[in-house]
C-alpha cells in the first residue's frame, strides 16, 4: 500500500454518512509494462517507452493488461445507488444484511433536489424553481415515519427480514467491492457521464480521485480516450 491517506474514508455526498473508502489494491503502471510485455518475453524499458506502452493499450483497447491491477472498496451509499452500482456484475459484492442487523441506520436527504430533464426521461437538472427547504421537510418527515413503523415492528417481535420492508429507498447500505481496473475504467466510463444519476456519479469522481494517486499513467490514457480532460 501507499501512504495511509490514500485509505481515508472520502465523505461523496457530504452528508457526513456517505463514504468510498479504499481498502486495499494490488499493482501500478508499471504492473500494467509487464503483463503485457510478457508476451515477448520481456518486462520494463525506460520511463518513456512504459508511458507509451499504456498509453497505446489503451487508446488501441488491448485491454487484459489492466486486469492485473485490482482494487477493492468499502463503500456507503443510498439503496437506489447500491442498485445501479450491482448492475455491474464483473465486480464481487458483500453487502450488510438488515436480516441481521438493526444498527446504524441512516437515510439520505439530499440539500438539493433536481427535477425532471424533459429532454431526458432517465435524466434530471437542478433547478431554482424547487423549494428545497419543503422538499428536505418532506422526505425528513417521511423517513422518520418509515422508521417509526420500523422500530414499531421490531418491538412486536416482527422479524428483522420482515419488518424491514418498510424501509425507504434512501436508506444507506454499506458494502465491499472488487473489481479488476479494465472493469473499474468501465465503471466510470458509464457513471461518470451525464446522463447517470447525479449521486453515483459524486462517487465515480471520488473513485477518479484514487485512481489519481494509485495509477496516473494509466487514468491519463483513459482521459485521453474518452476526452474527459
Amino acid at each position: 500500500m501507499e501512504s495511509s491517506n490514500l485509505t481515508e474514508p472520502i465523505d461523496v455526498l457530504e452528508d457526513g454518512k456517505s463514504f468510498l473508502r479504499l481498502v486495499e489494491y494490488i499493482g501500478d503502471d508499471f504492473g500494467i509494462v509487464q503483463s503485457a510485455r510478457v508476451s515477448f518475453g520481456q518486462g520494463r524499458k525506460t520511463e518513456e517507452e512504459d508511458f507509451k506502452l499504456i498509453r497505446y493499450l489503451m487508446l488501441h483497447n488491448h485491454m487484459s493488461p489492466f486486469e492485473h491491477i485490482v482494487f477493492k472498496f468499502h463503500v456507503a451509499c443510498p439503496l437506489f445507488v447500491r442498485s445501479q452500482w450491482f448492475r455491474h456484475r464483473t465486480w464481487s459484492y458483500n453487502e450488510i444484511s438488515r436480516r441481521y442487523t438493526s444498527k446504524n441506520i441512516q437515510f439520505y436527504i439530499p440539500e438539493r433536489f433536481r427535477k425532471q430533464d424533459l429532454s431526458n426521461r432517465q435524466g434530471s437538472v437542478f433547478s431554482d424553481e424547487i423549494n428545497n427547504d419543503i422538499a428536505r421537510n418532506t422526505v425528513k418527515k417521511q423517513t422518520e415515519l418509515a422508521l417509526n413503523a420500523y422500530n414499531i415492528l421490531i418491538e412486536m417481535g416482527i422479524a428483522r427480514e420482515h419488518a424491514r420492508i418498510v424501509l425507504p429507498q434512501n436508506m444507506y447500505t454499506e458494502f465491499y467491492a472488487t473489481v479488476n481496473l479494465r472493469n473499474l475504467f468501465h465503471f466510470i466510463k458509464l457513471r461518470i457521464s451525464p446522463e447517470a444519476q447525479w449521486e453515483i456519479r459524486q462517487y465515480a469522481k471520488a473513485i477518479l480521485e484514487i485512481l489519481e494517486e494509485t495509477v496516473p499513467i494509466s487514468l491519463d490514457a483513459f482521459k485521453e480516450k474518452h476526452d474527459l480532460k
